[in-house]
């Protein structure tokens, strides 16, 4: 990447789908803020068409976890932290000798700045430490992307996603399929998604639900980006997935276990229902299915999506 004469800012958020998407409000924040920067958002490189279709950055620099950024340019000017609240991603930003770091308060790290709040929502913690640590303002229903100019693998579809990145998350597949089915049987295409690493789960719910188009691992980003953004209606859990379907305002149906959707849900003024069952907050990254989102029948998840598509 040729170096220019412009300050640089460089944003760190190298996590996953919906974190980005979540992060898109506060990102633009920064980039229509910062006009004559270079913006550089700091994420897996996979997700450069999904910034492209944001409008949040000039370029993506590969970044992924809390490892070795790679970062051989100048110390940039300004160093924002969207990753976490420290200490370890405010070491990493900090070691680059930053003109000045952006984040919430960390006493190990000597970071001064806005106070984190645990319960608060992804989209607005991010807001909010952009506008108190930077100046700038923010808008957290900011929150569409362009569409993808691909074509969707499946016209106005009924997406079921049954993935997670972790089996706490994960609805059982036989329910998935009986959510299938009840979208066959009232006559609308079926697409069931996932990645590389979900197809056998994909697999296991399309085969059973008589006649839905298995496109786990078969779709690009931006092509699952097209087909949500045409789609009839999305059904799936805490996830990526279900932040696309915010992104398009696509009516969705979002299963939440063990983190409440005043966390990560989708807006209450939107086309989307969020089932949760409540109770105290459960292991994200734990190896079972979470009982409050054992809690959720396809009954309800049924009766949700009636609503939404009628």
């Amino acid at each position: 990447m040729a170096l220019t004469e412009r300050p640089v800012a460089l944003v760190l958020r190298a996590l996953g789908l919906g974190d980005l998407l979540t992060g898109v409000p506060a990102l633009r924040a920064l980039r229509r803020g910062l006009p004559d920067w270079e913006v550089v958002l700091a994420a897996p490189a996979v997700f450069g068409p999904m910034a492209d279709l944001a409008g949040v950055c000039d370029w993506v620099h590969p970044a992924s976890g809390l490892g070795d950024m790679g970062w051989d340019r100048p110390a940039p000017q300004l160093a924002v932290n969207l990753h976490g609240r420290g200490p370890q991603s405010h070491r990493l930003l900090a070691a680059l000798q930053p003109g000045e770091l952006a984040a919430f308060a960390c006493e190990s790290v000597g970071v001064d700045g806005p106070v984190w709040r645990p319960d608060e929502h992804e989209v607005g913690r991010w807001c909010r430490m952009v506008t108190e640590s930077v100046g700038l303002p923010t808008d957290p229903a900011d929150l569409r992307l362009a569409v993808p100019a691909v074509d969707a693998p499946v016209q106005d579809a009924v997406v079921v996603h049954p993935g997670a990145a972790f089996p706490a998350r994960r609805w059982p597949v036989d329910r998935f399929t009986t959510v299938c089915r009840w979208a066959r049987a009232r006559g609308f295409p079926v697409a069931v998604t996932g990645s590389t690493s979900e197809v056998e789960l994909a697999e296991s719910v399309a085969s059973r639900s008589g006649g839905a188009t298995m496109l786990a691992g078969r779709t690009s980003l931006l092509e699952l980006a097209a087909l949500v953004s045409q789609a009839r209606l999305v059904v799936c859990g805490d996830t990526g997935v279900a932040h696309l379907a915010t992104a398009y305002g696509v009516p969705s149906v979002v299963l939440f276990g063990p983190v409440s959707p005043d966390a990560w849900g989708p807006p209450r003024d939107g086309p989307h229902v969020a089932l949760w069952h409540g109770g105290p907050p459960g292991n994200p990254w734990a190896d079972e299915p979470d009982g409050a989102l054992l809690e959720i029948t396809p009954t309800e998840v049924i009766e949700a999506a009636e609503r939404l598509v009628s």
